[in-house]
This record gives structure tokens, sequence and C-alpha cells, in this order.
């Protein structure tokens, strides 16, 4: 991993999983513990509290990512996958080691490049919003300004 400004993190993989919603690390959302962030956002997406234990239930995160693509998704969902996703991403990056190595990423731009054509939170053949990247870098800019 590069901490020089101009050098893109480009897709979180190898040396940059740990910035992957499917690591593993502990995340709450409304008094319930999940496995991973991406547990939890697809808990999310829906207030059925059946669902919502399936999902903490659920091995892997391709497992539940999978499961989140069958669901009917809540009213409000578009309004408020955002924010959501940045409250779990703030609570997974507030535990070390994620806050250690976020922050080691110094400048770069964080972009979640992907083949499985996600263009809302990544992006896929040069195409998409980016939001995951978006939000990792908000954050990472958070940690820093209260780190100095």
């Amino acid at each position: 991993m590069s901490t020089h400004p101009n050098f893109p993190i480009l897709g979180f993989h190898n040396e940059n999983s740990f910035m992957s919603n499917f690591t593993n690390v502990s995340v709450w959302l409304d008094g319930m513990e999940f496995p991973s962030v991406e547990h939890a956002y697809v808990a999310a997406k829906t207030h059925d509290l059946s669902l919502r234990i399936k999902a903490t239930e659920t091995l892997t995160a391709g497992a539940v990512k999978r499961l989140g693509r069958k669901m009917v998704l809540r009213d409000d969902w578009e309004e408020v996958k955002v924010d959501i996703m940045r409250d779990l991403l703030i609570q997974k990056f507030s535990q070390q080691p994620f806050r250690r190595l976020l922050l080691a990423t110094g400048d770069s731009y964080l972009e979640e490049s992907n083949t499985w054509n996600d263009t809302f939170w990544g992006v896929c053949n040069g195409k998409g919003k980016n939001q995951l990247g978006i939000l990792l870098m908000e954050i990472r800019s958070y940690l820093q300004e209260i780190k100095s």
C-alpha cells in the first residue's frame, strides 16, 4: 500500500481488503451485533426481524449479499441506505487495526473498482458513483482531523 497522495487505491482486495465490507468486524444495527458491515447492511434492508436474524446467522458475507438480493426492500431504502452505510463504516473504522490501516492510506483516492457491475457503491468498467470510496475518504478525513 502506498501513502503517496497521488497513488489511487483501486479495488479493496489483497493488501487493501481491510476496506471491503466483507471483512470480519463486529458492528451493531438496532441493538443487534453483526459479523461484518455487509451482514448489517443487508439486515438494514428490511424491518422484518426474522430476516435480520437470518442475516446475523448467515455464515459468509457473500451468502448474506445473495440473501439481500432476494429481499423486498423497506419503503425508505433509497433515502436511508447511504446514511446506514456511513454509520456502519464509522463503527468499523473506529476499531483497530482498521482505523490505523485506513489512516495509512494517506490522501490516496479510494475507489471500489469491481467487475460485478456495482456502479452505485463502486466503479465498473470506468463507470460508477463510487459511494463506498467516497464514504471511506470522508471517514478518513474525519479521523485525520481528530488525530491532529
